[in-house]
């Protein structure tokens, strides 16, 4: 059975409120370069990570904020890194995307698909020196068009490796619907290299949870990797300032900005043939309102929200514990930022 519902709510939330906080840094232009978010995912993080011991190693994306928060790294190194400071968690070199604790065996990387071959390389390590102790590689699904993550998977059903392979699955490979450039099915393959592949919904932590349980003991137990299938729904696309959303939020701000260079294009003496612009608008139009979202529906996909609609019932619990949480992240904040820069 899982932990508490409650503590995994605790790290939902806290992840949440952090990576919140990290937006406003970055809408305040105090965060430099491109901001990949893990909003959404908080329930697929809290439902692996949380089954790890002293030894695992985790290999991570570029949206590792909140698995290194519930590894338990310091979120002030983390935000000081963020920041640029040379007392940051990587002193100020890593930006968000390549972030590494030597303590924690915990390392992300900015290159797609990198978690592959770190978790595996992990585990064969954990093979030698560390009999019992497991790796996880967490991806998108785009990594799986990857071949260092194919090769990778490759080696771990080929050597029997500890290893969790958790493929977050939003739909999409930044501006691109994921299967219009996938072909086949991802579950597929991974068991065409023997490794058994499970769907869970990325959205429900119990689920998540009790999934990754399994997988973790078969890999303690020497019976090799996992592949585990995570539906889930990047709240923020996939950065900051993404486009699409920008558009299907400020429809009149943003769409005038698109329409004239478009236009354009499409009116344009020389170039291709008008069946394949219009084809190519057509395209356009159709990854635009693919992001339409019904607001009504946030309960069924934010994890957190989902979450949070379970433990209802003990309301003045959970809003004690939802004060105690933002004030946590409130004193991280402060505490990140009033350090002079090092």
């Amino acid at each position: 059975m899982p932990p508490e519902l409650w503590s995994l709510y605790r790290l939902m939330l806290k992840s949440r409120l952090l990576e919140e906080a990290i937006a406003k840094l970055w809408h305040d232009g105090l965060i430099s370069g491109e901001m990949h978010l893990g909003t959404g995912e908080e329930a697929i993080i809290a439902g692996v990570v949380t089954q790890l011991h002293e030894g695992d190693a985790m290999a991570l994306d570029h949206r590792g904020t909140a698995a290194l928060l519930m590894r338990g790294i310091d979120p002030v190194a983390i935000l000081r890194e963020l920041l640029g400071y040379s007392d940051g968690l990587c002193g100020g070199t890593g930006g968000h995307m390549h972030l590494f604790s030597r303590e924690h065996l915990a390392v992300s990387s900015g290159i797609v698909g990198a978690a592959g071959p770190t978790a595996a390389g992990f585990a064969l390590s954990a093979q030698y020196v560390r009999p019992g102790a497991i790796a996880v590689a967490f991806f998108g699904e785009g990594a799986m068009n990857q071949g260092m993550l194919m090769e990778s998977m490759n080696l771990a059903s080929a050597w029997n490796l500890p290893v969790l392979f958790v493929c977050k699955d939003d739909g999409w490979a930044i501006t691109t619907q994921s299967d219009r450039v996938t072909g086949g099915n991802v579950n597929e393959r991974a068991r065409g290299l023997g490794i058994p592949a499970v769907n869970v919904d990325g959205g429900d932590i119990a689920d998540v949870w009790e999934a990754a349980h399994s997988a973790i003991e078969r890999a303690r137990s020497g019976q090799g990797p996992t592949f585990l299938h995570a539906r889930c729904v990047h709240l923020e696309g996939h950065f900051l300032g993404f486009h699409l959303l920008r558009i299907m939020r400020d429809p009149l701000r943003e769409i005038p900005v698109i329409a004239v260079p478009l236009t354009q294009s499409l009116l344009r003496p020389a170039g291709a043939a008008w069946r394949e612009r219009l084809a190519g608008l057509q395209a356009v139009c159709t990854a635009v309102l693919s992001t339409l979202r019904d607001p009504r529906q946030d309960s069924v996909h934010d994890p957190v929200r989902r979450t949070r609609t379970t433990l209802q019932s003990d309301s003045m619990r959970l809003q004690e514990l939802e004060n105690q949480v933002e004030k946590e992240v409130s004193h991280v904040l402060a505490s990140a930022l009033a350090q002079a820069p090092s």
